[in-house]
């Protein structure tokens, strides 16, 4: 059993009746949730942050995914999921982000990353529509996007025609008995009994009842805001490519679809479970995205979301077995869900067919944050690498 329709749950139920296993996803809306509002950056190397280079390992590993993962789902579903290998290009747009831009650039060289510095006059041959006094930027082709609405809707119905059943009503509590998670329980009553649960509710992971207090999620929802803009055929091509900066220390982007929508995104506040799309927030994220493309001014706004992502005390997800036997998480994305996606699937997958995480995942352990999972405790993981599931344990 698979809490949480969004594109984590999507991925993890798919992937799991792949391998065989009895399979179902509980959520009211599936298909929605935090990939309505995701821009869809699938930026490994732009959005390095220093201190996060475990995760980067991780997100180049999803990354290096997408084109076979792209190319699967898409054979096995008939739809377009919008993926662009288009590359980014980060800009500064005076001195003093030159400078946070060139640090940036010494890190991921330092790393083995693939970034090319550019003048700013490069920057305005690739991407004619800049700003006259963009100082200089950072070329990363190996970064690129996909339309994450198109995304969950393919796994949706790959997941569909793999046998996943879908219960389309919230999920009221997890039972526990025995000391192990055996199923939920839906907002309507119904219970459904299971040998796995996979808790993957994205920001409410950490409120869903039953769960017991040691082995709660530590997620919490980070709020971002999100234009969309329609670039009419007389003004196309507009970009070739997302375009990034840090404009009065705030991050703004403009992602560009083959479709003629323009994404512009997104602000990042710790506002709990607000999701208001407020005056100040478009007001910031237009005037920080003329400032470094002037032109966006003429095109029509269409569209203004809010929505939450999961974040984690690290940013960084949290995957696998958890103390309580029978219980796994996969949550705790923030900003990489998107391109985390290929990746979480198949360490679920993993999880749930070998009772442990592969070694490229065993850093996002949810031991981690300590409780009866950490390291050094007893051992609770329900199956080890070596068993075989019974008749029980081959549902999820």
């Amino acid at each position: 059993m698979v809490v949480g329709g969004g594109i984590i749950g999507l991925v993890t139920g798919w992937r799991a009746a792949q391998h065989g296993l009895s399979t179902a996803v509980a959520d009211p809306d599936p298909g929605g949730g935090a990939a309505r509002v995701a821009a869809g950056m699938l930026a490994g190397v732009t959005e390095l942050q220093y201190g996060e280079q475990t995760l980067l390992a991780l997100n180049l590993a999803s990354a290096r995914r997408y084109p076979a993962f792209a190319e699967e789902l898409t054979g096995a579903t008939g739809l377009d999921l919008g993926y662009r290998p288009c590359g980014t290009l980060a800009v500064a747009l005076d001195a003093d982000d030159r400078s946070e831009l060139r640090e940036l650039h010494a890190f991921q060289r330092s790393l083995g990353l693939d970034a090319q510095w550019l003048t700013g006059r490069e920057c305005r041959r690739l991407e004619p529509m800049l700003a006259p006094g963009v100082r200089g930027g950072l070329r990363v082709d190996g970064d690129h996007q996909i339309d994450p609405r198109r995304l969950a809707a393919a796994l949706l119905k790959a997941a569909e025609g793999a046998g996943v059943a879908f219960h389309r009503e919230p999920v009221e509590r997890i039972t526990v008995a025995r000391d192990r998670a055996e199923g939920v329980v839906l907002r309507d009553g119904t219970a459904l009994s299971a040998g796995r649960v996979v808790l993957a509710a994205g920001s409410r992971s950490g409120r869903i009842a039953g769960v017991p207090p040691r082995v709660v999620p530590p997620v919490r929802p980070v709020k971002g805001q999100v234009l969309r803009l329609r670039v009419p055929p007389a003004y196309a091509p507009f970009l070739s490519r997302t375009v990034r900066a840090v404009v009065r220390g705030g991050h703004v982007y403009l992602v560009p679809r083959e479709n003629g929508e323009l994404v512009i995104g997104a602000t990042s506040e710790e506002l709990g479970w607000d999701t208001t799309v407020t005056a100040g927030g478009v007001y910031e994220l237009l005037r920080d995205a003329h400032e470094l493309v002037p032109g966006i001014t003429e095109l029509p706004l269409v569209e203004t979301l809010a929505g939450l992502r999961p974040g984690s005390p690290d940013n960084a997800p949290l995957l696998g077995p958890t103390g309580l036997p029978g219980l796994l998480l996969a949550t705790g994305h923030h900003r990489n869900g998107v391109l985390l996606t290929p990746v979480t699937g198949d360490v679920m997958a993993h999880a749930l067919t070998h009772g442990g995480l592969p070694p490229y995942a065993e850093p996002f352990t949810p031991g981690r944050f300590g409780g009866a999972d950490a390291p050094g405790a007893p051992p609770a993981y329900g199956l080890p690498p070596s068993a075989t599931p019974s008749p029980q344990e081959q549902t999820v």
